[in-house]
């Protein structure tokens, strides 16, 4: 079997979950009193994006937490911070600092409607003080707005933290797999999807909102395993 076909397997499964779970889910529509796995891995959608062959919505990224030995990050820890704060002071915004998937959304919104002067600052740092983060706060609401219209799926895969964990080893192959950088395109993405406007050649190229394992080989047996913890997840 070719890449492709992988591809088309990697989907399959994906509807099976999509079944499972009883539907995807937006980030807009969820809160921390839902039942989460402790452990996990997520995959985002496009909203507005079919693949080539088929009608499931394309995957845009894959992500997991809690991969370095001693980790006590939860699933629904990592996807909070995805969806940004819903009051306080940065209401309706978030941090960027703290979620490298807000932080790229946000260069690709500023590459494309050239708003360098107006955030000169994003992505700087680990950590803000609240007068820079005030003065982010118009774009991080753009993130915002961008981020919790996008489905996801949920895996449960609660295994320890480490990088030879289950879900590093998942995340990885599912991102090396639909990668489509510097190698024959499948379900290339359309010009108008704001990755496009990245300033990561990766995420340009690879049609997915990930950097790291863009550009690496994928082991087909994931998906054997991906089907197996396919069977182990359960609606929230």
């Amino acid at each position: 079997m070719g890449r492709r076909d992988d591809v088309d397997r990697l989907y399959d499964l994906v509807a099976d979950l999509t079944g499972r779970v009883g539907g995807t889910r937006t980030l807009d529509d969820c809160t921390g009193y839902m039942d989460w796995p402790d452990r996990g891995v997520y995959f985002f959608f496009a909203p507005d994006e079919r693949r080539e062959a088929g009608d499931h919505p394309r995957l845009t990224r894959v992500g997991t937490h809690a991969v370095s030995a001693g980790s006590g990050t939860a699933l629904w820890d990592r996807l909070r911070t995805h969806r940004g704060a819903t009051r306080g002071s940065y209401e309706g915004g978030g941090n960027h600092r703290g979620s490298v998937f807000r932080r790229r959304v946000g260069e690709a919104l500023i590459e494309r409607e050239g708003l360098g002067e107006a955030y000169p600052h994003w992505g700087e740092g680990s950590t803000a003080g609240r007068e820079r983060r005030l003065d982010e706060l118009p774009l991080e609401r753009r993130v915002s707005d961008y981020l919790r219209d996008l489905p996801f799926l949920w895996l449960n895969v609660d295994d320890e933290p480490g990088p030879e964990s289950d879900r590093a080893y998942l995340e990885r192959n599912a991102i090396a797999l639909v990668s489509n950088y510097r190698r024959d395109a499948v379900d290339p993405r359309p010009g108008g999807w704001l990755g496009r406007n990245s300033r990561s050649r990766k995420i340009r190229e690879s049609g997915l909102w990930n950097v790291n394992h863009a550009d690496e080989a994928y082991d087909p047996a994931f998906l054997d395993l991906l089907g197996e913890r396919i069977e182990e997840t359960d609606p929230v």
